[in-house]
């Protein structure tokens, strides 16, 4: 009796144990039914056909098997499959097809695409002589004489040649339209010159008390800055030209942008200041004119320059005391970033048609500099100035750079792409600007 009862007992313990140890529960997400049923039902196909298949269509059934990851020989899976070998996989990546290479990166040429000689530039790191306007005419001031070159044939011509008593001149700037360009004067004087007519249009003689340096186009409007530390903003289209006046540098202003917008102008100066300010704050009696008075740099602020495709982004650069190159955010005031260049910054031109920016160097170093946005990793580094690269500007279209040194020489660089867009012309030229000053000499 006590047999029966232990084994009445033992029995539906026995086979509670075995359905609890026994019992197979698949891993239904590791499983691949569908290639179960091709491997189970095409094997006989495959096998039947096997002797009738030709070279070429083995190959090409094996190359296609791999790429559908046909070549599993385990229909259920249990678990994950073992990562390959190291060989499985080097002849896997010898065997994959190549990826599309990305973005070509641009050619930058590391020289100079034409050289001209510049005799008589003056080398002084607060003035502004080389400009380039919309009409693709390049204009620079040799001492008294302002010379335009024309890029597609190659001749220069004199526009203005003013006396000793009221020279040399101290700056130029093209106006929007083309035609009419702005030179500033060591007497203190802003002329205004048609250049297609050779005709000086008006001489502002107010305004300035000192030479004028620095000068910058909003529409109609000519804002001039003078190493009396006052900006003036001129409206040439009335008999009383000053509009408004800005206040608030101490020491010459040799730097002078308007943003693409005209809402906003940047000016640096020799006090080492980057003023901000607003259109509508000329002359007006607030204590305060600026938006912003900032006074990160460390020595002169000479070279501006707004983004092109952020109006809110501009970037300067520090004289030789400072070496930097900052970016600020104009609607906070804020530094976004500062990058030292080792070297004396004297000109920023933004990339119209990429995140780039170029930078010209003095002293010690001379160089045109390439970077990238806002990574600012050196995508080039161009010498062939041998002294500092006071002046620097680019062509209507945004992919020539012109830059004009203290030794003498106007260097033309297709650094910002496309060079198919401008003729190709001898490596060294030395002759148009030399020979037209002698002429007139």
């Amino acid at each position: 009796i006590l047999l029966i009862i232990l084994s009445l007992l033992f029995i539906p313990f026995f086979f509670f144990v075995k359905w609890q140890l026994d019992r197979f529960i698949p891993n239904r997400s590791a499983m691949d039914f569908d290639f179960a049923h091709v491997m189970l039902t095409g094997a006989m196909v495959e096998k039947e056909n096997s002797g009738r298949c030709s070279p070429y269509k083995e190959a090409y059934r094996k190359h296609l098997a791999e790429i559908l990851n046909m070549n599993r020989t385990r229909i259920l899976a249990f678990r994950n499959k073992p990562p390959p070998s190291a060989n499985d996989s080097q002849e896997s990546f010898l065997s994959a097809p190549q990826l599309t290479p990305g973005k070509h990166r641009r050619h930058i040429p590391q020289n100079s695409e034409r050289t001209l000689d510049a005799p008589d530039l003056l080398d002084d790191f607060y003035l502004n002589l080389l400009d380039w306007g919309v009409s693709n005419i390049l204009a620079i001031a040799l001492g008294n004489v302002v010379y335009l070159w024309d890029p597609s044939n190659g001749s220069p011509s004199e526009l203005v040649n003013v006396d000793d008593e009221i020279g040399p001149v101290t700056s130029i700037r093209w106006a929007p339209d083309g035609r009419s360009i702005a030179v500033g004067l060591n007497n203190s004087h802003v002329q205004v010159w048609d250049s297609s007519a050779s005709k000086l249009l008006r001489t502002f003689r107010e305004g300035h008390i000192l030479r004028v340096g620095s000068l910058d186009w909003n529409s109609h409007i000519l804002t001039t800055g003078g190493s009396d530390a006052s900006i003036v903003n001129n409206d040439v289209r009335i008999r009383s030209h000053i509009v408004g006046t800005y206040t608030g540098h101490s020491q010459e202003v040799c730097g002078l942008k308007w943003s693409e917008s005209g809402r906003q102008l940047a000016s640096g100066g020799n006090d080492n200041l980057l003023f901000i300010w607003n259109i509508a704050m000329a002359s007006t009696n607030s204590a305060n004119q600026w938006l912003y008075r900032l006074a990160d740099h460390r020595s002169a602020v000479k070279a501006l320059s707004w983004c092109p495709f952020q109006s809110n982004l501009l970037s300067s650069g520090g004289g030789v005391g400072d070496h930097s190159i900052k970016f600020w955010n104009t609607h906070t005031g804020r530094c976004l970033n500062s990058v030292d260049t080792g070297s004396q910054v004297c000109c920023l031109l933004w990339n119209k048609h990429e995140r780039e920016l170029l930078s010209s160097h003095g002293f010690n170093k001379n160089e045109l500099i390439l970077w990238k946005y806002p990574s600012m990793v050196k995508l080039a580094e161009l010498y062939g100035h041998s002294s500092r690269v006071l002046y620097m500007t680019q062509s209507p279209g945004g992919y020539t750079v012109a830059s004009a040194a203290a030794d003498e020489t106007l260097r033309l660089w297709n650094v910002f792409g496309n060079p198919d867009l401008a003729k190709p012309a001898p490596k060294e030229d030395a002759e148009p600007f030399a020979n037209l000053a002698r002429t007139i000499r």
